[in-house]
């Protein structure tokens, strides 16, 4: 992650954290938040003044890295999430992701030597934390949960892995959770390797701002079903801009930032709720995602 206060770097190199790939200063100038000193790529709210960027815009890529062969995905389940089905939904979902037609978009971003993102996704992980930062987060205390589980050795250093930390809905992320964002994806360095690291608060927070469906939802949790649209929003960039360097527009939208809140065609579920995709036998809504093929369009699968 780029860190901009020279106190914060000191104080994360201080805890095993080296600075962050790249020159510190040459940042690329994408849909970037630097609230709290953390250069993060965010996902608006529902109805926020940028969600829904312009899909007539061309993606273009700028030569930064993406994330090649299997990405694996650890999540870290900070607060309580006692007796939530979410434990069991977004693990579910992100255990469905890879191999998919949905994650196939991703295979359509490459780097400058040709080399592809792979339609191939593990859970690799989980871990959990009771509050080690208490219940009102900046982005450093979110960097922290990350650092914490990596020495502790909950989860292991993983030069492929992305950490997202999902916060229950009694926490609350200070730089703008439910106000100017609903997750967001940065990274670091530890000990030599690429940290990629994700935020997620539970959207059961702020409905009306993170998820699609406030009342019934297709796995009778609409926190969940919100969280697993924006989670695979977050890899989906993550993976393609892991950086943020490398694949976004003209106005700074990355590849899931250009389809923010377009679900696209949608069936009924038997429980009065809508969807758009089976993945393992399970019905999600989840946002489309940016074709990186001809001039480029918002999909649900290729």
């Amino acid at each position: 992650m780029k860190l901009a206060p020279a106190l914060l770097m000191a104080t994360l190199t201080a805890c095993a954290l080296d600075a962050g790939p790249g020159d510190p200063d040459a940042e690329a100038p994408g849909d970037e938040d630097t609230s709290d000193g953390l250069v993060k790529e965010s996902f608006d709210p529902i109805g926020y003044a940028s969600t829904g960027k312009a899909t007539t815009v061309p993606i273009t890529y700028h030569g930064g890295p993406i994330m090649l062969g299997t990405s694996k995905v650890y999540l870290l389940w900070y607060g309580n999430w006692t007796g939530n089905t979410a434990l069991g939904i977004v693990p579910a979902f992100t255990q469905s992701l890879g191999g998919s037609p949905y994650f196939n978009i991703n295979t359509t971003y490459s780097n400058a030597s040709g080399g592809k993102v792979s339609n191939a996704v593990a859970l690799a992980g989980q871990a959990t934390d009771s509050y080690s930062r208490g219940k009102a987060l900046g982005d450093y205390d979110v960097a922290m949960v990350v650092s914490s589980a990596l020495t502790s050795r909950k989860l292991p250093v993983d030069s492929n892995g992305i950490y997202a930390v999902l916060s229950s809905a009694d926490v609350n992320e200070t730089s703008g959770l439910c106000t100017r964002y609903c997750g967001w994806h940065s990274y670091m360095a530890m000990n030599g390797a690429a940290v990629r690291m994700v935020y997620i608060g539970n959207p059961a927070r702020c409905l009306s701002s993170c998820a699609a469906q406030t009342t019934k939802s297709p796995n009778n949790n609409p926190g969940a079903d919100g969280l697993v649209s924006i989670l695979a929003h977050e890899v989906s960039e993550t993976v393609t801009d892991p950086n943020l360097n490398a694949w976004y527009d003209a106005q700074g939208a990355e590849n899931a930032d250009k389809c923010a809140w377009n679900f696209g065609a949608m069936y009924n579920v038997a429980n009065g709720s809508r969807a758009n995709v089976k993945l393992g036998g399970k019905d999600y809504l989840i946002q489309q995602n940016w074709l990186n093929a001809g001039a480029g369009s918002c999909a649900l699968g290729r």
